[in-house]
C-alpha cells in the first residue's frame, strides 16, 4: 500500500498495522483469517490507512522533497567503522558485516519510536509483497504484533489449512518460530521464518490462554488462498456478508456476493468486519464506492498540512438497511469502513470499539531492491476524526458470546453468536 509521492490514484494501502489482539474463541469455530501468516498483509502487517506502495524505485542517496540530512560526516563513519571493528575482533560469534550494516538501517529508522516505520532488506521487501498478494506457502494463520510488547497473537486460522489441521488457535500467543523469540524482531521479518518451502515444517511454541504449559506444534507448510469474502443468508431476508481482510480481489468478490444474496432474496444486510486487520485502501474504497452515495469517504494528511481525498462517485450506491459488526480486532481499513458507514448515517455499528489506527505508512522500494515504510501522514472520516488510539464506539455495544457447540468439528453457527443475533434483531426493526 504504498507511493512516493502518496498519489492516491496509482497506490494501494497495505496494512501497516501490527498489533496484537486476542481474538475470541469466535474464530476457534469460523477458521478465518486474512492475511495469515501470510502485511496488517496476510499475515499481518496489519492496517489499512497504512502504506502506500511506491511504483517503481527511488535512488539511495541525494535529497528528497527539498530536505536533505547530512547524517554521516567524517567523524561518525569513523566512529561506526571502529565499532564494527570492535564488534568483528571480540564479539563472541562470527558477524557477516552485511548484516551489521543492515543493523545500522534498521537503527536509524527504530530511533523513531515509531513502531509502524521500519527498513526491509530486499528479502523483508519480497516478503512483503508475498503478504499483499493473499498467496503463499505458510500455515495459514494471521499474526498481529503488539508495537509496545512486540508480543505475538494469532488472531484468526483459516479452515482447512496446515495451521487448523496442527491444532493452533486464535488467541496462542506465539512464544518463538524455530528458535527465534517472536518479540526480537518486526512481524514482517518473522513472517519470513513461518513460510517457506511447501510440505516443509516449521515449529512454533505458544502459550493458551488458561494453560500454564506452552505448547510445541510442528507445522507442515502449504500453499494457501486467502479467501476474503464469505456470504450466507440467514433469516427473514436478512443476509451475512463477512469480510475477512481488505485484498486485492476483495471489492470484486463482495460486488458478487452482494449480487448472489440479493438473488436469493437478500433485503437487509449484516457486513461482519470483526478481526479484520485491514489491508488495502484501493480495496475498501472500493466496497465504498458500491455501497455509499457519492461524497468522502476518507481523506489523509500529512505533516506539511497536504489533504488527499478518496471519494465515491454517483454511478452506484447500496439502498440496503445495514448492520455493521466490528470488534477490537478491527483495524485500520476496517475502520475506514466502520467511519464512513458511521459518518453517512449509513448502518448500525454493532459490537465493541474497534482497534484505533489512524496513521498512515508509505513504503519506497529502493534502488538496491531494499524498501523503508515510513509513517508520513493521519487519515480522517468523512467528517474529520481521527481514530488514533481511540477506535471507533459502536452505536449498540454488544459483548461476543456464542451459545452453539464448543466443538472444533463443529460448523459455526451465526444463529449462536450474540453480535449477529443482535443485529438480526436491529434490522427486523426496520
Amino acid at each position: 500500500m504504498e507511493q512516493g509521492q502518496n498519489d492516491l490514484d496509482d497506490q494501494d494501502l497495505i496494512s501497516g498495522k501490527k498489533v496484537v489482539l486476542i481474538q475470541s474463541d469466535r474464530s476457534f469455530y469460523k477458521g478465518v483469517v486474512t492475511g495469515v501468516i501470510s502485511t496488517a498483509a496476510v499475515l499481518a502487517i496489519v492496517a489499512c490507512a497504512a502504506v502506500f506502495w511506491l511504483q517503481g524505485r527511488i535512488s539511495t542517496g541525494g535529497s528528497y522533497e527539498g530536505v536533505s540530512v547530512k547524517l554521516v560526516d567524517n567523524s561518525v563513519r569513523a566512529k561506526v567503522n571502529d565499532l564494527s571493528s570492535l564488534i568483528k575482533a571480540y564479539y563472541y560469534e562470527d558477524v557477516d558485516e552485511q548484516t551489521l550494516t543492515d543493523g545500522m538501517y534498521k537503527g536509524l529508522f527504530a530511533s523513531l519510536g515509531d513502531p509502524y516505520s521500519a527498513y526491509y532488506t530486499e528479502e523483508e521487501y519480497e516478503e512483503m509483497l508475498i503478504s499483499a498478494s493473499a498467496q503463499y506457502n505458510g500455515i495459514g494463520a494471521v499474526l498481529q504484533q503488539d508495537p509496545d510488547t512486540m508480543q505475538v497473537h494469532i488472531i484468526k486460522v483459516y479452515e482447512g489449512t496446515p495451521a487448523q489441521k496442527a491444532g493452533l488457535k486464535a488467541g496462542d500467543q506465539v512464544i518463538s518460530v524455530e528458535e527465534i523469540d517472536a518479540r526480537s524482531m518486526e512481524l514482517s521479518e518473522l513472517v519470513t521464518h513461518i513460510r517457506g518451502k511447501e510440505n516443509s515444517k516449521v515449529h512454533l511454541l505458544i502459550t493458551r490462554k488458561g494453560e500454564f504449559e506452552q505448547r510445541s506444534f510442528q507445522v507442515k507448510r502449504a500453499k494457501v488462498d486467502v479467501p476474503t469474502v464469505e456470504g450466507m443468508m440467514l433469516v427473514d431476508e436478512i443476509g451475512l456478508v463477512v469480510i475477512n481482510e481488505f485484498g486485492k480481489a476483495t471489492a470484486a468478490s463482495f460486488i458478487e456476493t452482494m449480487e448472489t444474496l440479493q438473488s436469493e432474496g437478500m433485503e437487509k444486510v449484516i457486513i461482519d468486519l470483526r478481526d479484520n486487520p485491514g489491508g488495502m485502501l484501493s480495496s475498501v474504497t472500493q466496497v465504498l464506492d458500491y455501497i455509499l452515495p457519492e461524497g468522502l469517504i476518507v481523506y489523509m494528511e500529512d505533516k506539511y498540512g497536504n489533504r488527499q481525498e478518496e471519494k465515491s462517485d454517483a454511478q452506484q450506491y447500496l439502498d440496503l438497511p445495514m448492520a455493521v459488526l466490528i470488534n477490537g480486532n478491527s483495524a485500520s481499513c476496517s475502520e475506514v469502513f466502520a467511519g464512513a458507514i458511521r459518518d453517512y448515517d449509513y448502518g448500525t455499528l454493532i459490537g465493541t470499539t474497534t482497534f484505533g489506527k489512524g496513521i498512515v505508512q508509505t513504503v519506497r522500494p529502493l534502488s538496491d531492491n531494499s524498501a523503508i515504510k515510513l509513517t508520513t501522514a493521519r487519515y480522517f472520516t468523512p467528517k474529520g476524526e481521527n481514530i488514533h488510539g481511540t477506535g471507533i464506539e459502536p452505536d449498540i455495544e454488544v459483548k461476543y458470546k456464542y451459545t452453539g457447540k464448543k466443538d472444533a468439528k463443529a460448523p459455526y453457527d451465526y444463529m449462536e453468536d450474540s453480535q449477529v443475533k443482535r443485529a438480526i434483531l436491529e434490522l427486523q426493526k426496520q
